[in-house]
């Protein structure tokens, strides 16, 4: 059978092509070797999302008193919680199920490989089948880097060293848990097992944590962390994983910490080898597919979204590659724009960052005004943290007076920063976000502030 469309890989690239595509009225087969939603929903963003938000549920049961709230006992059950994620997951799951049918798609539970091109189209195999499509996508994905460290293999052997996906599933709190690595993956989960009871140590290689994070958030989020016992070793590199320990080198000496359990989170890479890119050609570059702004490989007819041409590793990213793709298979011209692309930290206090941080700027030769506001500037920010240090940063080009950068530290900034990446998607100026009416008494009131301090 011919179809219109295959799509390799059922992520969050993979499955909104394939929904795309199908309510589109093109005839679409996408094949997923594991669970449709991918390793974000069914190993990564909403996992961690339901855990993180059952020890904020916790973290307010303990710490009510300043708010006037008396509570007595509060316990945690870490199985409960594992098991409300995995209800959540299983719901989201079955709504993308519902998904597909809705929109004809044919979805194939198998590994696909891609076996070579003939007159017809791609061809395909899974399972037992093959398939013919006339262009492809490839939203295959990506899976955690495991270093060659000394112990490393034995231990995820022995399932003392975790990835991403064992750790959701634990099924009861590791007494000591050790971190390789400060980025996103690594600070929320260090966030929730430090809520839920853990000795947290997050040792990582550079001398700050959360990647490029602007200095001064990352600074305030690491003070944050410490106050609550999180134990960092910055500037350190890991040696050895032993049974019951990890060994880290500093400043020319090893040291050791214990450990119960150990999560390598010090990056990701795509998912490229095995599937039989080679037998059309497509182009790679460090393990990555290469793709431009309309997310076209190499290869006449095929496309790459997603964590697997590595140009963003984010969700939301692959959600708007896997439109881009589609649109122009349709024939409509679409093209990525990468200049504003919202992180997030799902933290306790959350992270929220879009376009350029001060270093950004000064690397690309901008001349910049910056505005530094502390969140007790938003009345629902002091009404609801007690004791929040918060700040939001925002940065604006001198010459054209349009924003280019947002960065905040505190309550909502997950929900808020979409705004800020909006006005720099747009390139909106300074006196057009002046005239933007914000609703009162709200956080994100905060970027209005920011905006008339400059």
């Amino acid at each position: 059978m011919v179809y219109d469309l295959i799509v390799l890989g059922g992520g969050p690239a993979g499955y909104l092509a394939a929904e795309r595509a199908g309510h589109a009225g093109l005839k679409t087969v996408v094949i997923e070797k594991r669970n449709l939603g991918g390793v974000c929903l069914n190993e990564g963003c909403i996992p961690s999302k339901a855990l993180l938000y059952s020890a904020k549920i916790y973290d307010y049961a303990r710490f009510s008193e300043k708010y006037g709230v008396t509570t007595t006992g509060a316990t945690f059950d870490h199985a409960k919680a594992v098991a409300r994620k995995e209800k959540v997951v299983n719901t989201l799951v079955g709504g993308i199920k519902a998904q597909m049918k809705a929109n004809k798609v044919t979805v194939v539970d198998a590994e696909g490989k891609i076996l070579g091109r003939d007159a017809e189209g791609f061809k395909v195999a899974a399972g037992d089948t093959e398939y013919i499509g006339k262009k492809l996508i490839i939203a295959t994905g990506s899976m955690p880097i495991v270093p060659p460290i000394t112990g490393v293999k034995e231990g995820l052997e022995a399932g003392m060293v975790l990835t991403n996906r064992e750790i959701l599933s634990l099924d009861k709190v590791p007494e000591n848990l050790v971190i390789v690595g400060g980025g996103v993956i690594g600070l929320e989960m260090a966030s929730y097992f430090n809520s839920v009871g853990s000795k947290v140590t997050v040792i990582e290689m550079l001398p700050k944590i959360a990647g490029p994070t602007d200095k001064e958030i990352s600074d305030i989020l690491l003070k944050n962390y410490q106050k609550k016992g999180v134990d960092f070793k910055l500037g350190c590199k890991v040696v050895e994983v032993t049974k019951d320990s990890v060994k880290y080198e500093t400043e020319g000496q090893v040291l050791e910490v214990k450990a119960d359990k150990v999560l390598m989170s010090i990056g990701r890479r795509a998912v490229t080898e095995g599937i039989g890119l080679e037998t059309i050609g497509v182009e790679t570059e460090r393990g990555r597919i290469v793709t431009d702004r309309y997310c076209k490989t190499n290869v006449a007819g095929v496309y790459a979204a997603g964590d697997v041409n590595g140009v963003y590793m984010l969700a939301h990213v692959a959600y708007r590659e896997a439109e881009v793709a589609v649109n122009n298979i349709l024939g409509k011209k679409d093209i990525m724009r990468y200049d504003a692309v919202p992180s997030v930290i799902y933290t306790n206090p959350e992270v929220g960052s879009v376009g350029l941080t001060e270093e950004g700027a000064k690397e690309a030769g901008i001349d910049y005004e910056v505005a530094n506001l502390t969140m007790n500037y938003s009345g629902r920010y002091v009404a609801e943290n007690e004791g929040g240090n918060g700040i939001c940063k925002v940065l604006v080009d001198k010459k054209h007076r349009n924003l280019i950068g947002a960065h905040m530290i505190g309550s909502y900034a997950s929900e808020i920063i979409f705004g800020a990446g909006i006005m720099i998607e747009t390139q909106m100026r300074v006196d057009d976000i002046k005239e933007i009416i914000f609703p009162h008494p709200t956080v994100c009131e905060i970027l209005r502030e920011g905006i008339f301090q400059i």
